[in-house]
């Protein structure tokens, strides 16, 4: 595979195609296809899972909305009013957890989208780059399934929305499936299937590819302040000058009152460009 960002042409990156030739992926209308490594589901280990007449009204899927918890059999997918559910299960934050959470904004929604760990806020900045994406849900619902073993539950980690269907979502670095989310990604895949959606697991990326989204991400959309903190930073430094990182937790903890007053945390010119 060649260089992923071409001189002169920033909005186009190369995929290799199956006859080993380079082609163009352009950014506005490339696929998931085109960016994440491929990932297939085995078929030793979807024979494990429930195959019976009527599976699929046995399968269901809970989903939660403002009101109450929705479940509804895995058949029905397709018609749950989506847009109006929140994520099956919270974002949390703690001193010295392993993975880490955080929001991600997709210029294609206009909004924040929840994510996990790093590698899910990567598959979102690449949904950016995917054409036809009207919405992003990140853990939509826990989908109840059945296998040789008994009865198992898995929360996918995005469903994204696309123009008469959708494409539910996985993150999990290769290295890191084990045998039991082998199973639970073979699940999904059924009951994706089952609503008519597609669904596939991001492993890891195709060559260059993060870097080729890392250079157009910044090119994506204007830098505003998405959170409104402007006029707090600068009301803050407006009486003397502060170190940043001050700032910033002030502003973060939503605490500028106090700490614009208190003596020690101003500093001289001198002092702040030392």
């Amino acid at each position: 595979m060649r260089e992923l960002l071409q001189a002169g042409c920033p909005g186009r990156m190369e995929a290799v195609g199956t006859a080993g030739v380079a082609r163009p992926v352009w950014s506005h209308s490339c696929t998931l296809d085109d960016l994440v490594a491929p990932f297939g589901i085995d078929p030793v280990v979807a024979e494990r899972l429930e195959t019976g007449a009527g599976w699929a009204r046995r399968w269901t899927a809970t989903w939660k909305t403002a009101g109450a918890d929705v479940i509804c059999p895995v058949q029905g997918l397709a018609g749950v009013p989506a847009l109006a559910s929140v994520p099956v299960r919270g974002f949390t934050w703690r001193t010295g957890q392993r993975h880490r959470p955080g929001l991600q904004f997709l210029l294609a929604t206009g909004r924040m989208h929840g994510f996990e760990s790093l590698a899910e806020r990567r598959l979102l900045l690449a949904l950016d780059f995917t054409g036809g994406v009207e919405e992003v849900l990140s853990q939509p619902f826990r989908l109840r399934f059945t296998t040789a073993d008994g009865a198992e539950d898995h929360t996918p980690d995005f469903l994204v929305l696309l123009p008469g269907t959708a494409v539910l979502i996985d993150v999990r670095p290769a290295h890191l499936i084990k045998e039991k989310d082998a199973v639970k990604f073979a699940a999904a895949d059924r009951a994706a299937a089952a609503a008519g959606w597609r669904y596939t697991v991001a492993t890891g990326w195709r060559r260059q590819v993060l870097t080729g989204l890392d250079a157009l991400s910044a090119r994506r959309r204007r830098m505003t302040d998405q959170l409104g903190l402007q006029s707090e930073l600068m009301e803050l430094v407006h009486e003397c000058p502060r170190r940043f990182g001050h700032g910033s937790t002030a502003v973060s903890r939503g605490t500028h009152t106090s700490v614009d007053h208190d003596p020690p945390d101003c500093e001289s010119p001198s002092e702040s460009q030392a």
